[in-house]
This record gives structure tokens, sequence and C-alpha cells, in this order.
């Protein structure tokens, strides 16, 4: 499809959903625009309209109920390095928001690159960390980040402006928001120093809207809890704390039919929404973050929008049967505006 008529797709839907009355005028602007370009550029406007419905028409999201509340931070003007650093921190600092986490992108222009697959990770080293992290582990150190070797060490941002080399800057103290996880009725899971960061700020994936591609878009939302409990936590792929959890909780783990595994995984997703909750940082469980998808699914059939989905995504990795998304599938057709993964750049669960 030619960029002028995917323009036209996403400018006639803009003014249609807005009531921005006849698209015309823009439309012929967008098309002298491209003819002597063969690019268009688009205006505040378009920008946070088009990044709200990217979110809107993001597959693998069960917060899309929230769509409409998205911050978009129109950062295209930044082309030094001072300035793209102060302006990730300030979208991590207003973001977090104390914990009463905001829905927020920022967009950068194409000279910008980004080299985190998330804002905030923690390292990965042989042994210990993230396994997740070990190869943006060896790129941090490669550039002269230091570290020495910790389960939970925040990784630096990785970054580069135009044909400049990549460079790393380590956080400023403070700004990184860390929740302790502990269990109200099972005091040894303390000891196992389990922690997580307050805000999940995806930083590896293209926004495209209406043809146009921007590939330095971090943006995020909040965490469910089966997400870093479940997933995080317990995947023999990443941390594997599966059996240190269940022997923290002093389960049974003689046979598989004591049921430790389950219980562990109940107990440690607890343990994380309550540990959130009570840091008063946002955080959902996966039942009621199914209940507002219900509620998302209602309200784009009363706009006369149908929803698309992933199956694997939307049905939660805890009790999924318990929640109506389990019960049927949905059509993962990808529509425009949207979020993009790109390949080798965003590790899959």
């Amino acid at each position: 499809m030619g960029l002028f008529k995917q323009a036209t797709e996403f400018i006639e839907m803009m003014y249609d959903e807005l009531k921005l009355g006849d698209p015309a005028n823009r439309l012929s602007e967008i098309k002298k625009e491209i003819d002597e370009t063969n690019h268009y550029t688009h205006t505040s406007k378009e920008l946070e309209y088009g990044a709200r419905v990217a979110w809107r028409n993001s597959n693998r999201c069960i917060g899309r109920l929230y769509w409409k509340s998205l911050v978009v931070r129109d950062e295209r003007h930044i082309d030094n390095e001072a300035d793209f650093v102060e302006s990730i921190e300030t979208h991590i600092n207003d973001a977090t928001n104390g914990g009463k986490i905001v829905p927020m992108v920022s967009i950068y222009s194409n000279d910008v690159t980004l080299y985190n697959e998330q804002l905030i990770r923690y390292a990965g080293y042989d042994n210990v960390g993230d396994p997740r992290s070990r190869a943006a582990t060896k790129q941090a150190e490669k550039v002269g980040w230091k570290s020495e070797p910790g389960d939970f060490n925040v990784l630096p941002l990785l970054y580069k402006v135009g044909d400049g080399e990549i460079h790393y800057h380590e956080y400023r103290e403070g700004l990184i928001k860390e929740v302790d996880i502990e269990h109200h009725h099972y005091p040894k899971l303390k000891d196992l120093g389990l922690k997580w960061y307050a805000v999940p700020i995806i930083s590896c994936m293209d926004l495209e809207i209406g043809g146009i591609y921007y590939h330095t878009t971090p943006f995020n939302g909040w965490y469910m809890e089966t997400e870093i409990a479940v997933r995080n936590f317990t995947d023999d792929y990443r941390y594997n704390k599966l059996e240190s959890i269940a022997k923290a909780l002093e389960l049974d783990m003689s046979k598989t039919t004591t049921y430790w595994r389950d219980r562990a995984l109940v107990e440690i997703s607890y343990a994380v929404y309550h540990s959130f909750r009570d840091s008063k940082v946002t955080m959902v469980d996966h039942i009621t973050a199914s209940k507002q998808f219900k509620t998302f699914e209602r309200l784009e059939q009363e706009a006369g929008r149908t929803v698309t989905g992933k199956w694997s995504w939307l049905a939660p990795p805890l009790s999924p049967s318990l929640t109506h998304n389990y019960h049927y599938g949905f059509d993962n057709t990808m529509r425009s505006p949207n979020f993009l993964y790109r390949e080798n750049k965003c590790p899959m669960h």
C-alpha cells in the first residue's frame, strides 16, 4: 500500500472518530509533502491520536480499556544526548508518579536510537540476575559500564544520537522505584530478597501511524501481578525461583500431587500484588484485568469496532479458565496504527 493511501486511511479515521469535519485540506497538505519528500510529518494532535489508537489496537495487551488516558509526549525535536537523557528520566519520573502510575509514551525522531528492551531491566550474568538480559549486559559492559554481579542490578540506558557511538547512562539516584516482595502470612519469603521495579516501560517496539514508523517510542502501562510472579520470577529461563519460593513457603515438595508448584504460584502472585499495593504502587490482578478487558470489548462494540487480540497473551498464565478471555479465540489481525515488535530487538516470552 502506498504511503499516501496509508496516510489517507489514518487521517479519515481520525477526523471521523474525533468529529473534526472534512479532512480534504489536511490530505492535500500531506499529498504535497509526500510528492516532494516521499514522507509527511504528523502534527502533535495526529501523533497523540495515533499513539492512543495504537494502544487500542495492541493485540497482546489486556489493559486496553484505558487507551484514551495515554499521555503522549512529542519529543521529536530532541537532537542531542543531554536533552535525550533528561527526557528519558523525565518519562520515568512522571510515569512512576510516586507510585500512582501514569500510562505514557515518549516519541522521538529516528535520529535517536535506544538499545534497551525496557528502560528499566535487571542485568543478567552467568549465574545470577535475569538471563533475559545477558546480551544487553554484555553490550553495556562493552561500552564501559561496570557492576558487581547481583540479582537485581538496574541496567543503564543504552543509546546513541545520530551517527555517534553507543553510550550508557546510569540513572540518577532515587529515580527507579522498586518494590520488595513480602508475604503477609509467610515471613520467610522476605529472606529470598526478591524485588521488582514499579513501571514496565517497553522501549524496543516501533510505533506505526499512517505509514510512518517511529523507532524510538518507550511506552508504559502498569503491571499485572502474574507478569512478575508467574513469568519473571518462575519461568525456568528467567529467574527460575519456583523451588526457592516453595521452600520459603514450607510446602511439601515430595511429589507432584501435593500441588506445591501450583500453590507456590498462587502465593507468590498474592505476595507480588500485595507488596505493590502496600508500597502504594499501581498494580492489577489477573481477574480484575480480565474484567476490565471485557468492559473494553463492550465499549468497542458500542463504538462499532471489533476487537483483535492474541489469545496466548490475553489468557493470564494463572488460573486462566477463571477468566472469560480463556474460553474463546480472538482475531489476531494487526491493524494500523499499532506498536510493532522488531525481530531480534524484543525477546519474546
